[in-house]
């Protein structure tokens, strides 16, 4: 059954476009303003700002592009839709920001060569103050939209832009020393630990979205989807193991194994599973699909049926402890080995 076509997500698009949008004129009206710093002071640090929100502006068109393609519907050759274009945007704009580090660290390092001048610092600091304002302000409706929306590619702009806010009240430190002490050096010291902040950042990046496009397992995922399975059970849904969840975007796929009474038909299976997975859907926060294959219980465990009035019960029901998630990620052969099967019961339905 699929609840949630990948084709007809619950939302609309509009919420991460207009997000994505509000991203590339921001970013660039902070470089224009960071660029007039820079000219203005001739500091590298200021000059690793500016940089930076070059990175920025790229980025932002690049996500742009990525949530336009995302929403495309599922077709033949892609079955569970384009999300997962958004990691690929998450790991460009990652590489992006480690590539900026090393352009920064580079600048600073000629300047400390040649020696570094700084001028009109006061200026230099107001500037960057307000455009480092703008890049909270920025960040935080990124990731507040990104998380809302599931989305990994605002996000990780968010990420970015709040990385960018950090560089610019660093540059900002930099420059006040400088006002303070009369020590130039002081500036590309500061370039080069921003440097080394942005470089971690963009190396986080890369790793999340790595994550997403090897299908790593989502640890809160699967929590959120067993207490759904709990809430949402019928007694004669006696178990649930052998489960995983793909996110591809917004769209999530699940597929597990769900242990029903043996005598249940083919129909009657069928149709409390399909209503069982629509509750599951409802209950929680998951857009997209559950694939559920039913196994018959082969009278081996009884004693956590708790459908009483069974005509073929070996033994009486005891106890049913709460599933968890170690239990539903258990393989077929580990799950039954636990209960003390040795191998999975014969999966014919009896007809009746």
């Amino acid at each position: 059954m699929q609840a949630s076509d990948a084709s007809e997500p619950r939302r609309g698009p509009g919420p991460r476009v207009r997000a994505a949008i509000l991203s590339l004129v921001v970013a660039l009206v902070l470089l224009g303003g960071k660029y007039v710093a820079y000219l203005v002071t001739g500091s590298a640090a200021v000059l690793s700002d500016a940089l930076e929100s070059i990175i920025n502006v790229v980025a932002a068109v690049f996500v742009l592009a990525s949530i336009v393609s995302a929403v495309k519907p599922a077709d033949r050759e892609h079955p569970y839709g384009h999300g997962k274009i958004e990691y690929f945007s998450a790991a460009f704009e990652g590489g992006l920001i480690a590539f900026a580090a090393l352009v920064i660290a580079w600048y600073a390092v000629v300047d400390l060569v040649r020696g570094p001048e700084v001028r009109a610092a006061e200026l230099g600091m107001l500037i960057t103050f307000v455009c480092g304002l703008g890049n909270a302000a920025l960040g935080w409706h990124l990731l507040t939209v990104g998380r809302r929306e599931r989305s990994l590619s605002l996000v990780a702009d968010g990420r970015h832009v709040l990385a960018d806010f950090w560089t610019s009240a660093g540059v900002i430190v930099g420059l006040l020393l400088v006002r303070v002490t009369g020590l130039a050096w002081f500036d590309p010291i500061t370039a080069l630990l921003v440097a080394v902040n942005l470089a971690v950042a963009g190396g986080r990046l890369v790793r999340q979205a790595a994550g997403g496009l090897l299908d790593e397992e989502d640890a809160p995922l699967l929590g959120e989807l067993v207490q759904a399975f709990e809430l949402a059970r019928d007694p004669g849904l006696i178990r649930v193991h052998s489960l995983r969840a793909i996110r591809a975007g917004r769209f999530t796929h699940v597929d597990a194994h769900l242990i029903v009474p043996e005598y249940w038909t083919v129909e009657h299976s069928h149709r409390v599973v399909d209503a069982f997975e629509e509750r599951v859907l409802d209950s929680c926060s998951v857009e997209g699909e559950i694939a559920f294959h039913t196994d018959p219980c082969g009278r081996a465990l009884c004693g956590l049926c708790e459908v009483l009035d069974c005509p073929v019960r070996q033994a009486p029901f005891t106890d049913r402890p709460p599933l968890t998630v170690e239990e539903a990620r258990l393989s077929d052969a580990k799950f039954w080995k636990r209960y003390g099967v040795t191998a999975p019961p014969d999966r014919s339905f009896a007809a009746s």
